[in-house]
């Protein structure tokens, strides 16, 4: 079930059923020479609607802006400050918790969201403590790359160029759902080098062409199929033993 497809009166009678829902959340970034701008909010979208098709779950919008500052170097990054997306993010969580709703998790599909989202439910969950009140609902963060069964597919798809930053495998999961937006280029050096990441102009500097430790052009249609295929069952599984806590 989608929320955004769904009227009032129908997602007042999913509350009596269930009161979990999942937020695909990401960032529009660059994804270097061959990867979409919106890589890392498609794919947690691309997997939760899929899982959605299986399974008996309620699917949020997706949170497709993120925290991606250090890729503001390249063309059609749009990003959030941290406090900012904090201040968002919580605005979700209460508007969601306000009807009901009391297992709230986050499919996430960008590393650099980790770090505010992880503070932003402390600052919730703080709110509760320092009031001396039971918080009503509980939240998850979850990276889709960090789902049962998806390391290690990777690891036998990519034993070489994964990287951590336009990688095959979240390319390859884009180019599956959408094919005719599949790209290609020329990678040079092959495999991008790897780095700390600081500022945006910092970032550019190390990283020309917008990779980290990846080959892009390992991705295909087909590895991006498998991804999606085993990201479904670990989603199912994951959220099912979060809804028994």
């Amino acid at each position: 079930m989608l929320l955004h497809m769904s009227t009032w009166k129908e997602i007042d009678e999913r509350l009596k059923s269930s009161r979990t829902v999942i937020i695909p959340i990401g960032s529009n970034e660059q994804h270097g020479p061959m990867g979409l701008l919106g890589t890392d909010w498609l794919c947690p979208e691309i997997i939760s609607h899929a899982a959605e098709k299986e399974g008996d779950l309620l699917i949020a919008p997706t949170f497709n802006i993120g925290m991606a500052q250090h890729h503001l170097g390249f063309s059609g990054t749009i990003s959030l400050r941290p406090t900012t997306f904090m201040a968002a993010i919580e605005d979700w969580v209460d508007s969601l918790a306000r009807h009901g709703f009391d297992r709230i998790y986050f499919l996430n599909g960008h590393g650099g969201n980790i770090a505010t989202i992880e503070a932003t439910f402390s600052q919730i969950y703080s709110h509760y403590s320092y009031a001396a009140e039971p918080c009503p609902f509980i939240m998850k963060l979850r990276n889709w790359w960090d789902l049962p069964g998806i390391a290690s597919l990777c690891a036998r798809l990519y034993p070489q160029g994964h990287g951590s930053h336009a990688t095959p495998s979240e390319i390859a999961v884009t180019f599956a759902a959408y094919p005719d937006f599949v790209k290609s280029a020329a990678m040079e050096p092959r495999i991008a080098p790897n780095g700390p990441i600081r500022d945006a102009l910092d970032y550019r500097d190390r990283f020309p062409d917008g990779r980290i430790g990846s080959d892009s052009s390992l991705a295909t249609v087909s590895d991006g199929e498998q991804i999606i295929a085993a990201a479904v069952k670990g989603l199912l599984d994951d959220v099912a033993k979060f809804q028994a806590e």
